[in-house]
């Protein structure tokens, strides 16, 4: 009962920290090479500990949003020449869950060029283990009504990163993982259209066949599919919404 009933936490002073300096960057109220105050003069003015806004800026580092640099201090990075993958989370949050066209058109073209190259080695390299995994995502996909858009995005997410496993580059899984939440987001916003889940779950399962065949022509042109499709109505959908999830 105590674990079930563990007590109720806002959000942590880091977590604070971190998300107001991000808007000041991703906004440019804090400019590119401009040096922040010390760690101290910054726990002085926001009335936190030095170690709270330590950790919050070396999670903003690791974003590629600041560089602490020793006997120079912290200076605020161009994000488009030093950030990571882990900034993509945080612009989405800044754009309050909106796609600008840019972005959308970046991170689909990024998609595409992974997963195809996934479905093409899944095909050369899959085990029965993954087959059997890509099986039960499927079955698991054919019981589910097709407004839950919840448990679609889940599975949906689930195959793909199934595919990459399959691969067998150790690189990708990761890649995708890191990509996740942008990842589902896009995904929740492509089904919230209900027509396009039965096209999903038929695609899943011609794929699925042609990595079992060792098909990997028709594994990378189905996928290639799979997302031209998704891109179509997703951008539909996001037009229609302004760019909102």
């Amino acid at each position: 009962m105590k674990d079930m009933l563990k007590p109720i936490k806002t959000d942590s002073l880091k977590e604070v920290f971190i998300a107001r300096f991000e808007e000041l960057i991703l906004s440019g109220k804090f400019a590119i090479g401009q040096k922040l105050p010390s760690e101290r003069e910054l726990a002085q003015q926001l009335g936190v500990s030095r170690p709270v806004v330590h950790e919050g800026l070396v999670d903003l580092q690791t974003k590629g949003l600041v560089s602490m640099r020793p006997r120079v201090g912290t200076v605020v990075n161009d994000y488009r020449s030093e950030g990571s993958l882990a900034i993509l989370s945080s612009l989405i949050d800044y754009h309050q869950g909106r796609f600008e066209p840019k972005l959308l058109e970046s991170l689909l073209a990024m998609r595409r060029l992974i997963e195809i190259e996934t479905a093409r080695l899944a095909a050369k390299n899959r085990t029965r283990e993954h087959l059997a995994a890509l099986d039960a995502i499927i079955k698991q996909e054919q019981r589910i009504d097709h407004d839950d858009i919840d448990t679609l995005t889940r599975l949906d997410y689930a195959f793909h990163h199934q595919i990459a496993m399959a691969s067998a580059n150790m690189v990708y899984p990761l890649f995708l993982n890191s990509f996740k939440e942008v990842y589902t987001n896009l995904s929740g916003q492509f089904f919230s259209d209900p027509r396009v889940a039965p096209a999903v779950k038929d695609s899943h399962k011609r794929i699925a066949q042609a990595i079992a065949d060792k098909d990997a022509e028709a594994a990378s042109m189905i996928m290639a599919k799979i997302l031209t499709h998704g891109e179509r109505h997703l951008k539909a959908v996001v037009a229609r919404q302004g760019g909102k999830p």
